[in-house]
């Protein structure tokens, strides 16, 4: 038995069936075709789970020759990315038939849920899969590899914070060169792929594209919102950070799918910055549709002031960074956020 093979494929599997499921789940609010996906997922892991330490043991993604083998196809819209990991599970689930012996009948089942799935898309004509799961992202984590002694120690702290439950990631770097950025970033974007995490690309379209992220996050002397939409598409998450009303509603009318309000209080990631107080948060609740994060030295302290202003959402640096227990602090996070709901 080679466990290589069966290894690589069940994770292409369990991770087209994730991608498809979140779908179903978020997008399609389908509840039977939901729950058809989870069942194959724990049937296949169960069905697995006696060769564990086979799997891992015969792992060697470094020297995996086909890790340096681009995808040349790029999918443009949610039809594509539905059709591509629906493809991508019924050929890994060839493979482990083939390999390993897996009954046949799962691969049958994805064949009758992708005609079902493809019936409600033409039917609704469904789209926009990354958008739409913006509405259940309360915290957003923006890194910051300053206070770290080695690349490793940032990425755990990452790592740390995902398992955790926070489900939206940006990758800020601003001083080192975009060869490192790049690479780390790679690792992140793995790492949010494990955790089912949205990974946002500070500033850089180039490497928003580069590392196939969910989305970009821009600043207003960055490129505009139409221009960056020509070139990740309209299936990627663009976010911007806005400072005022006038901001908030270009962005809106731009098209950004969420935008960034702040800094709420004064922050030491931007020196220079003027606050802009909790006046601009209720504002922004009351007068932009889309969703919007409150940034800037947000902390278990200040939370329920920016809560009770209006917000929803909240996007955190050091509060989570630099925490002993990230855990305890989430935790507290969501309780205020859904004491407010």
């Amino acid at each position: 038995m080679n466990y290589r093979i069966i290894d690589a494929n069940i994770n292409r599997v369990n991770e087209g069936l994730r991608c498809i499921e979140e779908y179903t789940r978020f997008v399609l609010n389908n509840e039977e075709i939901t729950t058809k996906l989870k069942n194959i997922r724990h049937e296949i892991s169960i069905y697995y789970n006696k060769y564990y330490e086979n799997l891992i043991s015969a792992r060697n993604t470094t020297s995996d020759v086909g890790t340096n083998i681009k995808n040349i196809f790029k999918e443009t819209n949610s039809s594509d990315v539905i059709i591509a990991n629906l493809k991508r599970i019924q050929e890994g689930l060839r493979v482990l038939t083939e390999y390993s012996g897996l009954d046949e009948k799962y691969r049958y089942q994805t064949y009758t849920i992708e005609k079902e799935i493809m019936e409600i898309i033409s039917k609704n004509k469904c789209t926009n899969i990354k958008q739409t799961l913006l509405k259940d992202k309360n915290i957003y984590l923006i890194t910051s590899s300053d206070n770290f002694n080695s690349g490793d120690e940032f990425l755990d702290k990452i790592a740390q914070i995902l398992k955790c439950g926070v489900k939206i990631i940006q990758y800020r770097e601003k001083n080192k060169p975009a060869k490192e950025i790049i690479k780390t970033g790679m690792k992140i974007r793995q790492l949010c792929s494990i955790y089912g995490a949205l990974f946002i690309v500070n500033d850089r379209i180039d490497i928003a594209k580069i590392l196939d992220a969910d989305g970009v996050h821009l600043g207003q002397d960055d490129i505009p919102i139409n221009e960056a939409r020509k070139i990740l598409g309209n299936d990627k998450i663009i976010g911007i950070s806005t400072h005022k009303p006038n901001d908030a509603l270009e962005a809106q009318k731009a098209g950004a799918d969420y935008i960034g309000v702040g800094p709420v209080f004064k922050t030491p990631t931007k020196p220079n910055a003027t606050p802009v107080g909790l006046e601009y948060v209720k504002w922004v609740s009351k007068n932009i549709k889309i969703p919007f994060y409150a940034i800037g030295s947000i902390d278990i302290n200040n939370v329920q002031k920016v809560l009770s202003a209006g917000a929803n959402r909240i996007a955190v640096i050091r509060a989570l960074m630099n925490a002993q227990n990230p855990d305890i602090i989430i935790k507290k996070f969501m309780e205020e956020i859904n004491n407010g709901k």
